[in-house]
């Protein structure tokens, strides 16, 4: 039932605010002690300095602490992310057009690599993009959008050579206390100023048969909206 409201009020609220403007600057989310403090979500926001768009969330405690545990092996194993999804269009981040939701996550995952140029990062937070869509077979009703076997898409210069639609840039990326923030140079993302967002926090899973949905967005810790509306839009910072 969880999977199925946050699947369709993620596609809903994209949807609606593709033609409608959000006027939040900042999303805000009332603390939970029912949701593990370094993932319970106080305030998320993207804002724009300058040259540079700096996606943020605040948690009630301390950001980035808490990691899944490593399995020794790929298949089954468990990914961990702050999340920002958005209004962006998969073309936007160099994906083909109209692909799915676009989101970015900064992730950690200790059984696997998947940065660019075969690169390694394991063990450390890092920031991707994902394009995101229902998908019924996951337990919170989304997946990381898979690419077919022998298809050849439109993929960005930094895509890890998976097959999914998911893009590992090497953006700054700083955990502070109760903050993680990423930057990222506004030349790189067409549309982003004036964008909608919204923020999560959750866990995915690798298929344990390693078959399409390859990643499943398996478990929704919390939405700062409440209810994926993605009411947050990009603004300058106050």
């Amino acid at each position: 039932m969880l999977g199925k409201f946050v699947a369709g009020a993620l596609v809903a609220g994209v949807a609606s605010l593709w033609l409608s403007s959000a006027h939040a600057h900042s999303i805000k989310a009332e603390p939970n002690d029912a949701v593990q403090a370094s993932f319970d979500i106080i305030e998320t926001t993207i804002t724009t300095k300058g040259k540079t768009a700096v996606f943020s969330t605040r948690v009630r405690g301390e950001a980035g602490k808490d990691k899944p545990d490593a399995t020794g092996k790929f298949e089954g194993s468990s990914v961990y992310a702050y999340v920002w999804p958005t209004s962006l269009d998969s073309g936007a981040i160099g994906f083909e057009k109209s692909q799915g939701i676009v989101a970015l996550a900064v992730t950690f995952h200790p059984d696997f690599d998947d940065a660019a140029n075969g690169g390694k990062n394991r063990h450390v937070w890092h920031p991707h993009w994902v394009v995101l869509a229902k998908d019924e077979a996951c337990g919170a009703g989304l997946k990381v959008v898979d690419i077919p076997k022998g298809a050849k898409p439109k993929v960005p210069a930094t895509w890890p050579g998976v097959p999914l639609l998911i893009d590992s840039p090497d953006y700054p990326t700083d955990f502070k206390g109760d903050r993680v923030d990423v930057e990222i140079p506004l030349s790189l993302i067409g549309g982003l100023v004036g964008a909608s967002y919204d923020g999560v926090t959750a866990g995915l899973k690798i298929n344990g048969n390693l078959h399409a949905p390859l990643l499943c967005v398996s478990d929704v810790f919390k939405v700062a909206s409440g209810n994926l509306s993605l009411p947050g839009k990009v603004m300058p910072a106050k």
